[in-house]
């Protein structure tokens, strides 16, 4: 009891922080997974247990629960039948101890059978103590009350109560007998007397007074009171006043009987009274045995195991699997707060990118519940204050919210209790909006919650998205596999490598006429602007500018793929930080460049000025890329579809023009005879160059990796 009040404050400390988490909780389909562990569960004690869990934050607490429940699973794997009391009939017994109740005879049994199996699960976990050590313990707590299952069956067997319950109930016991022997004599007397009169050559009771069935037109044969009368009419039931007296003397003595029983049912619930907090422990201690061996039975139905914890938020999972999927699941293999805290999971429509986002979020709260989980050995998982979700479209027709706003009220709920012991889960950033817009604001909350050291998983479409976690320090991209040539998800995630959606590839293998596809290309890469010719895009003449929304550029990824060309692989411990670029609404041109390089005005007519575009980018010219906040060097000239090469950190991306303003001409970086190779390509490129120019072979020529 000590130890509970000393608990107490912490449990409903953490029980509170949690109700703040409540959507997250059911997002996570949390109680799907309580009612599975509830329904292991045998006794209402253990059920109750199931129904109060909730994720803790005491890191020690989690790992005596999780090692607990790990030598729990031991002693079932070891084919154990554990004998937990089910405790039928004992809620009511607990409920109604020291309420002036008088326990029943079958209440007193339940007590018997309930003590009875507490001492059966004392002496099995007496012979663990060995190889469960922890488990075992908690069954030494646990009291015999032998001395009340012997007062009790002194005076109660099989449920009834015996004579020898006192010697009162022994002393009216014998007359009610001897009364019956005069009652049985006399109606052999009175049924041989009135045989031929009577309806029926039996006795019947009406009341629990004995009584003869009399033919209704002989009823005046016999002298005595009509207690009953057939539905007919035809037959009258006659308590004969020869043995009216006997059976009034018989109903005295029950009476009696009855008095002298209660006495020993209140002397017997006062007995089990003045043991009620032995009692209460024992029931208590079965419980948490019942409750505990539910979490053992559930962790073998998913293959749970127990996990390294720390503070940190590092996770680590090996083969993991969401408890509610199974083996229907291709396992999972994550990584997040080593190297990097925010991870941006990229990848196909029904690629698997959600499920895993909610596999890390279901598995983290899961182990603060003191749930074993489905992994394998040397997977690690982090202690949360908070575990924050975005996950579903969140649309509510009740409260007119589209997906969009509730995009960002479940944000703004993240931010007010974002810090760095909080898992942050979001899915799908930037939809329900415009893309332009809703890149902006997406990566604006990366950069918040990066500020705040939180954990962050989040999923998304865009390119721009993806872009910015290749080079923004503390971030990782990761992508859902899929096969190009069924169009099938391979479900496996892939660490440190940028996914695409593959729109574009799945409608080409669909059937989908490629002259679309080549125009959706070409759209998406170019952008639609205010003004559709400006783009070659040609709108109806009712169109308006403000109807023509912005697109996000294809990315290269993926007009690779429809080129035929492998997925570029990054490898991003290359990477340096770059100086931040503050962004501004002009082109940033060096004091020391020529007035040649910087964007002209020209009046129009309605003296309005209108921008002449700046000329095409030339090798080596420093660029700014405005949605990244990082400048890079242009390695690639503007290919058909107005895509720059970009070098951002020894990085090469595909961006197109539009989103590109001119930092510094190479002309005024480079001397005029500089050779850009060292700049643009490897150091292994150049020395095989260099060899190949003084040893000249005819059609030899360098054979470059795809990401270069």
């Amino acid at each position: 009891m000590l130890i509970l009040r000393l608990f107490l404050p912490i449990l409903r400390k953490t029980k509170e922080m949690y109700t703040l988490n409540q959507t997250a909780l059911n997002r996570l389909e949390y109680d799907k997974i309580k009612t599975i562990v509830r329904d292991y569960a045998v006794s209402y004690r253990g059920k109750q247990h199931v129904d109060a869990m909730i994720p803790l934050t005491y890191m020690k607490a989690i790992r005596a629960k999780l090692d607990e429940a790990s030598e729990a699973k031991a002693l079932l794997q070891k084919g154990a039948s554990v004998p937990i009391p089910s405790l039928e009939g004992i809620e009511q017994i607990a409920n109604l101890m020291h309420t002036g109740y008088v326990f029943s005879e079958q209440e007193f049994m339940h007590i018997v059978q309930f003590i009875r199996s507490c001492n059966q699960l004392k002496g099995y976990m007496a012979s663990k103590e060995i190889i469960a050590p922890h488990v075992s313990s908690y069954a030494s707590s646990m009291h015999d009350l032998r001395s009340v299952v012997s007062e009790i069956e002194a005076s109660i067997r099989s449920g009834v109560i015996v004579d020898a319950a006192s010697k009162d109930l022994m002393r009216i016991r014998k007359k009610i007998n001897v009364c019956e022997e005069r009652i049985k004599g006399k109606l052999d007397s009175l049924l041989s007397k009135h045989r031929s009169i009577m309806q029926e050559n039996m006795v019947s009771t009406r009341g629990g007074r004995y009584v003869l069935p009399i033919k209704k037109e002989h009823r005046k044969l016999v002298k005595g009171a009509v207690l009953d009368e057939s539905a007919s009419g035809q037959t009258v039931y006659i308590e004969p006043a020869d043995l009216a007296d006997l059976q009034y003397q018989r109903g005295m003595l029950k009476s009696e009987e009855g008095v002298e029983e209660t006495k020993i049912l209140s002397d017997l619930t006062m007995v089990v009274e003045r043991y009620a907090a032995e009692f209460l422990i024992n029931v208590d201690t079965v419980g948490a045995y019942d409750f505990l061996f539910a979490k053992a039975k559930f962790a073998l139905s998913i293959g749970g195991a127990n996990v390294d914890l720390n503070e940190e938020g590092i996770i680590e999972l090996h083969e993991a699997r969401h408890p509610l999927m199974g083996g229907k699941m291709v396992p999972l293999n994550f990584q997040i707060g080593s190297k990097y805290n925010s991870l941006v999971i990229t990848g196909p429509n029904t690629g698997g990118k959600t499920l895993a986002l909610k596999t890390v979020g279901t598995l983290t709260i899961m182990i603060q519940s003191g749930l074993l989980v489905p992994v394998q050995a040397g997977s690690k998982l982090a202690v949360f204050e908070h575990v924050a979700v975005d996950i579903g479209d969140g649309q509510s027709i009740e409260h007119a919210l589209s997906t969009f706003s509730a995009h960002i009220r479940n944000v703004i709920d993240i931010l007010k209790i974002a810090n760095h012991s909080t898992l942050v889960l979001i899915d799908e950033m930037a939809s329900g909006t415009d893309p332009g817009e809703g890149v902006g604001l997406s990566i604006a909350i990366l950069e918040e919650l990066q500020k705040r050291k939180a954990t962050v998983v989040a999923t998304t479409h865009f390119s721009e998205i993806k872009n910015f976690a290749s080079v923004t320090p503390g971030f990782e991209n990761a992508r859902m596999e899929f096969n190009t040539e069924t169009l099938e998800p391979l479900y496996k995630l892939k660490i440190g490598e940028a996914g695409q959606s593959y729109a574009f590839l799945i409608a080409k293998k669909l059937g989908l006429p490629m002259p679309i596809i080549n125009r959706s290309s070409e759209i998406a890469a170019k952008g639609v602007g205010t003004s559709g010719s400006e783009f070659g895009v040609t709108f109806g003449a009712t169109s308006k500018p403000s109807e023509v929304q912005s697109k996000p550029v294809i990315s290269s990824q993926e007009e690779l793929s429809l080129r035929g060309v492998p997925d570029i692989q990054v490898n991003k411990e290359q990477m340096q930080v770059a100086k931040e670029v503050p962004v501004t609404n002009e082109v940033r041109v060096s004091k020391h460049s020529s007035s040649k390089h910087k964007p002209k005005v020209v009046k129009a007519q309605d003296d309005e000025a209108i921008p002449v575009p700046v000329k095409k980018f030339e090798l080596g010219d420093s660029v700014y890329v405005s949605y990244l906040g990082r400048a890079g060097i242009v390695c690639t000239l503007e290919d058909a579809m107005g895509n720059v090469g970009v070098m951002i950190q020894k990085q090469k991306f595909k961006i197109n023009k539009k989103r590109l303003k001119l930092h510094i001409a190479g002309k005024e970086l480079y001397p005029e005879d500089y050779d850009l190779d060292i700049v643009l390509e490897t150091k292994e490129n150049r020395k095989i160059r260099k060899l190949m120019n003084r040893k000249y072979v005819p059609g030899l020529s360098i054979e470059k990796k795809v990401d270069e």
